[in-house]
């Protein structure tokens, strides 16, 4: 009785998500950016937080009435897509005739991505990028990135998208995990400082948000190139 109260109140909180993606973007439409920021990263701390908590008390065998998998990849559209591309308009950080398509193509293969059937491999992995634009529109916005750069980004992420290159699962991969975590941890914790601190947050710990998705870029393509070369390796065999 005890694990299916709870097994449900992880289903609320999963779901409160995208309430809380709901706050934020009505935050960023009244102009306040700060706000819609922190709000985001509400969003994310629940994303963080829930999976894990859900697996611990089996919450499939005690909360059956709701499948916490399609709840997660509902909530997460929601917040890691429809919400930042929301931003992205508001604040018009693509400001010229081709800003819809650019828009469009986040919400058209963030929509295809979530749907994948190879979305996550045996050792957790995802299949190309993970639609993480929660994490990348407010890096845009606080380190006022140029037009241009934002517009090349997209549409490289959003191609990447429907690749098979690797990207890791931050809590569940276990290669240079203790890295991972750890520079995952500064990259956050600089990220809500940024946003609590917005618009004057201290231009020395703005190259932070860009050492970590550097990172996680270059063990991408470091597994993506060892599972290929096994792959080689097993065909030649």
């Amino acid at each position: 009785m005890r694990k299916t109260v709870a097994g449900y109140l992880i289903h609320s909180i999963t779901a409160f998500g995208a309430i809380a993606g709901l706050i934020s973007l009505e935050e960023f439409i009244n102009g306040d950016i700060q706000s819609g920021l922190l709000w985001l990263i509400i969003c994310q701390i629940i994303d963080g937080f829930d999976g894990p908590i859900a697996r611990r008390i089996d919450i499939h065998l005690h909360a059956t009435r709701f499948d916490g998998h399609i709840l997660d990849l509902v909530v997460d559209y929601v917040t890691c897509v429809m919400v930042p591309v929301a931003m992205l308009i508001r604040l018009d950080l693509l400001n010229n005739k081709f800003s819809f398509l650019y828009c469009a193509a986040i919400i058209f293969t963030g929509a295809l991505w979530f749907a994948r059937t190879d979305q996550e491999t045996e050792d957790h992995w995802f299949n190309g990028f993970p639609a993480a634009w929660n994490l990348v529109i407010p890096t845009f916005i606080i380190l006022d990135t140029k037009e241009s750069y934002v517009q090349l980004i997209i549409l490289t992420l959003c191609v990447l998208s429907l690749t098979k290159l690797k990207f890791p699962h931050l809590v569940k991969v276990e290669f240079m995990r203790g890295l991972t975590w750890t520079l995952a941890l500064v990259y956050f914790i600089s990220l809500t400082w940024l946003s609590v601190q917005y618009p004057n947050g201290p231009d020395s710990i703005k190259p932070v948000l860009s050492l970590f998705p550097l990172y996680i870029f270059a063990i991408s393509i470091y597994h993506s190139w060892k599972v290929r070369e096994r792959g080689v390796v097993s065909a030649n065999d």
